[in-house]
């Protein structure tokens, strides 16, 4: 028994040694197995031994050799493309003053007097898109407002001046509550698309798509109290709401005195079949900041015009941006009163039917909300107006020629009857009054006897 546990050593070194030398040589093989991946065969391991211990040549092992795997290239991720989307505005706009602060009727209604409109429409059933810095819903004066946004910020106003275009528009009657302010046309239904966060140097692009969803929104009338060079992607912009049958009303834009030598033509203002509108003061002359350049329909006022603040405040500001919605909002009472109409019809109305021109830059001359709604016009017995409207004397004011002479002539007339009169009367008294003091008339009676008869 002894004598063999060398020799069963032997056997087991053996077969270990033959593991070590055949398993490398196995996984470096290049095989054919199914779908190519590497198949491993078992390496044999039969061999002749005997009972006594033998001596063996070990073969030399081959070198390492560690196969180089087969890698597939890696493809490059596409660039992962994410929506910026700006923080939300930061919204710090001042408060106004109270509603007390207004204790008479803002002379734009006095010089409008759109309330004369009132009893037969107040916009009823008509859309009204504001394209603007948004709308601080929560104003008490202002009707439900539907609200978008596309400037990927958010709906709030921060700015303040698309809260005074909706409540010149359609800011309701509170007058029982001593509120004085009031808007055009109260009924229509408002739609808020903030488009702008800023006075000026507002990106383009946003007013361009905010002219769109508004326009798809079903928008009849849109306010943009916006102005911007000329592109291409704002035309079509507004081409594309008048395919859809929307009215664009824009304000003509804003100049500084020093600067009219330079302006230049603003737009939308200045596309075909926009309302383009310039502003007037209470005196009913053109604002000196209207930039004449623009191509004007008509005017309306626009200087220190107050309206609804953030805050549940007030303002006070002059601009054509606060001009326009006195057109917007008459322009929905048309389109209230006679749905029929095209905006083609309703543009060639309000100029038609505005009160004479007055300069330059007023265009056909101040809105008249009344006429614009109820004049009767033969031309829209089935076609639309133009763009170029030849004033029509039934529907334009103008200041009536003051007749001096024919004035001087009256007054002498009436002067001479009223003294005619007055002797008639001083007879009737005089005479009667005398024959009862024994004075007759007659003859002239020298002053010696007036002295003795006295």
């Amino acid at each position: 028994m002894g004598r063999l546990k060398p020799a069963a050593i032997a056997v087991a070194g053996g077969l270990g040694l033959a593991t070590v030398v055949t398993v490398p040589i196995a996984l470096t093989a290049r095989p054919s197995g199914a779908a190519g991946m590497p198949v491993v065969r078992a390496a044999s391991t039969t061999k002749k031994t005997s009972a006594r211990p033998t001596r063996h040549t070990t073969t030399p092992k081959p070198p390492s050799h560690t196969p180089t795997p087969k890698t597939t290239p890696t493809p490059t991720p596409a660039p992962t493309v994410t929506k910026t989307v700006a923080p939300p505005q930061r919204c710090d706009v001042a408060n106004g003053y109270p509603a007390s602060g207004m204790t008479a009727a803002p002379y734009p209604q006095l010089m409008l007097d759109f309330t004369d409109v009132w009893p037969l429409t107040r916009g009823e059933g008509v859309k009204v898109a504001i394209v603007d810095s948004g709308v601080d819903t929560s104003h008490p004066q202002l009707p439900s407002i539907d609200t978008y946004d596309v400037t990927n910020t958010d709906k709030r106003d921060c700015n303040g001046h698309g809260t005074m275009v909706a409540g010149i528009i359609a800011a309701q009657d509170q007058r029982s509550s001593h509120v004085p302010f009031l808007g055009v046309a109260p009924k229509v239904q408002l739609i808020s698309v903030k488009a702008a966060t800023q006075d000026t140097n507002n990106p383009p692009r946003p007013v361009a798509e905010g002219i769109r969803r508004a326009a798809d929104l079903g928008a009849d009338i849109i306010n943009v109290s916006i102005t911007l060079a000329n592109y291409s992607f704002l035309k079509s912009a507004v081409e594309y709401a008048q395919h859809k049958g929307a009215l664009i009303v824009a304000a003509a834009g804003n100049t500084d005195k020093d600067k009219k030598a330079t302006e230049q033509e603003l737009y939308p203002a200045s596309y075909d079949g926009v309302i383009s509108v310039g502003a007037v003061g209470s005196d009913g002359k053109v604002a000196d900041f209207t930039d004449t350049k623009s191509r004007v329909s008509v005017v309306a006022p626009g200087v220190d015009v107050n309206s609804t603040w953030p805050h549940d405040s007030y303002a006070s500001r002059p601009g054509t941006s606060f001009a326009a919605p006195y057109v917007t909002a008459t322009a929905a009472l048309i389109k209230a009163y006679h749905p029929n109409l095209t905006a083609a019809q309703i543009k060639h109305r309000i100029e038609v039917t505005a009160d004479g021109r007055t300069s330059v830059g007023s265009g056909a001359g101040i809105l008249n909300p009344l006429r614009a709604v109820t004049a009767v016009l033969p031309e829209e017995n089935g076609q639309a107006g133009t763009a170029t409207v030849t004033p029509k004397p039934v529907a334009i004011v103008t200041p009536e020629h003051k007749d001096t002479f024919s004035r001087t002539v009256a007054l002498s007339f009436v002067g001479g009857a009223l003294g005619i009169a007055g002797a008639v009367v001083a007879g009737g008294i005089i005479i009667p009054a005398g024959r009862r003091r024994n004075w007759r008339p007659g003859r002239r009676t020298p002053s010696s006897e007036r002295e003795e008869t006295g």
